[in-house]
């Protein structure tokens, strides 16, 4: 779950299915009474028909959990001052970086380093959208160093730059979940 419709959409379906929702945030849902094996059969194939999937096992969790917080703070956080994410995932998931970062490589072809690179520049294709930064607040307000890095980042991840992203009125952003 990845944004506030998401999270709505999750509580919904908990609650037609006659579950009570205690609490839900991005990636967990806490439902009373404990669902049965039946129930988590029910719920996975109702998640299953809008889009989601029931994570069931400490590693499918640890790395949704490593995606869910990466996603928190480049999209709902101020990334003005610098923020080293490989500290902030050791603190949150109380485990080593280099575990977080080889079962999260392991679970698909990105590292995280690339995972939080693909979400800087979702970010970066929303403000251009949007048109009320320009190119070094932008940069600033993402974190990058300099406009002519975060140029660099962009051109090499989408093949264009943010100008040229910015003038063609594309919508070639990708859903978060997607990337």
């Amino acid at each position: 779950m990845v944004c506030d419709r998401c999270t709505m959409v999750v509580r919904q379906q908990l609650e037609h299915l006659d579950l009570q929702v205690s609490e839900i945030s991005l990636g967990t849902a806490l439902v009373y009474p404990d669902p049965s094996e039946n129930k988590l059969r029910e719920i996975a194939a109702s998640f299953k028909v809008l889009g989601f999937e029931l994570i069931d096992n400490e590693k499918d969790r640890l790395i949704e959990s490593i995606r869910n917080t990466v996603i928190e703070i480049i999209h709902h956080s101020d990334l003005t001052q610098h923020i080293i994410f490989s500290q902030v995932l050791t603190d949150r998931l109380h485990k080593d970086y280099s575990y977080l970062s080889r079962l999260f490589s392991e679970s698909g072809d990105l590292t995280i380093e690339k995972f939080i690179i693909q979400q800087k520049i979702e970010k970066v294709k929303e403000l251009l959208q949007y048109g009320e930064l320009n190119l070094n607040e932008i940069a600033w307000k993402i974190g990058y160093s300099s406009s002519a890095h975060l140029s660099n980042q962009f051109k090499s991840v989408t093949g264009l730059s943010p100008r040229e992203f910015k003038t063609m009125k594309l919508n070639s952003r990708k859903p978060l979940d997607k990337i």
